[in-house]
């Protein structure tokens, strides 16, 4: 048993395909099948169920998974810390995010951490699912961290760590008839057509249950990928907006920005890594830095 097999095994039984594993690990699958078949053969026992179509752990492989996964993790700890001796902090961290998020100035944020630990490599990522994309590639292991909104419920698994919260503003057409309130009621927004993002992100999905909760579900005439394009759809009469407080910019005069009354609706930004497994020194590194890159200012447009 080494450490490839290990890293080969865990792969495999976190991603549940040898051809995703094999993706994952920049390698082709016949190596990744024959790394397992030669772990299987060393431990004299089966690793995983491939009776079926999909790839399943067995009692065995259960079993392994979380030693594999404490031992890989022991190793690269090891030879971190005798890295970081002779030469500086070394490693790699995967990170997911938002799209366009200005609560925190990602660019600067990781500007500084590479001045400051320029031998760690930083990936980048962003999920076409939103927050619930990325909250999964951290359960599974395709992210070490990530940046994202959603409820409290829905982030089982996951080291939380909040960052920021903002109320929910309402966004309508300057000719809308309740443009120019003091605010609204989401009771007084039922009967409208809304453009929001798609049901993987979380402000969506907030928006979503607190209009369920009233039983009234919402008609969604456009759903657009990113926040920021939402003010463009409801200053042209698409629809009107429930969005996470926002700025308007000095060009978007045609768009007015009211208050929710009547109940206590915000979201919340938060930096997530995986619960119960101690992060690695570069992801703590960074973890360390995120507090002095959140604005004090709302996103705006």
């Amino acid at each position: 048993m080494d450490s490839r097999q290990l890293e080969y095994f865990v792969a495999v039984a976190e991603e549940l395909s040898f051809t995703r594993a094999a993706q994952r690990l920049f390698t082709v699958q016949s190596t990744v099948s024959a790394a397992v078949r030669a772990l299987e053969n060393d431990l004299k026992t089966t690793l995983f169920d491939r009776s079926t179509r999909r790839v399943v752990l067995s009692a065995a492989g259960q079993a392994l998974l979380p030693e594999a996964k404490a031992a890989l993790e022991s190793l690269d700890r090891a030879r971190a810390v005798v890295e970081e001796a002779s030469s500086g902090l070394r490693g790699s961290i995967r990170i997911g995010t938002l799209a366009r998020l200005s609560m925190v100035n990602l660019a600067d944020l990781l500007g500084a951490f590479h001045r400051r630990y320029p031998l760690v490599e930083v990936q980048v990522a962003t999920s076409p699912t939103g927050s619930t994309g990325l909250a999964d590639d951290v359960r599974h292991g395709r992210l070490d961290l990530a940046l994202l909104g959603l409820p409290r419920a829905e982030l089982r698994g996951l080291e939380v760590r909040d960052i920021a919260t903002v109320p929910f503003v309402a966004l309508v057409p300057s000719s809308h008839p309740l443009a120019g309130r003091a605010g609204v009621r989401l009771e007084e927004l039922a009967g409208e057509r809304f453009v929001d993002m798609p049901p993987g992100f979380g402000n969506r999905k907030i928006v979503d249950r607190a209009f369920e909760a009233l039983g009234t579900p919402r008609r969604i005439q456009v759903e657009v990928p990113e926040l920021t394009t939402i003010p463009d759809y409801v200053r042209v009469g698409l629809g009107v907006g429930v969005v996470p407080e926002l700025e308007p910019a000095a060009d978007e005069p045609a768009v007015g920005k009211l208050p929710i009354l009547g109940t206590e609706l915000t979201w919340t930004l938060s930096v997530v890594t995986l619960a119960g497994r101690r992060p690695s020194r570069a992801v703590t590194a960074l973890l360390d830095l995120i507090g002095d890159s959140i604005r004090e200012a709302a996103p705006h447009f």
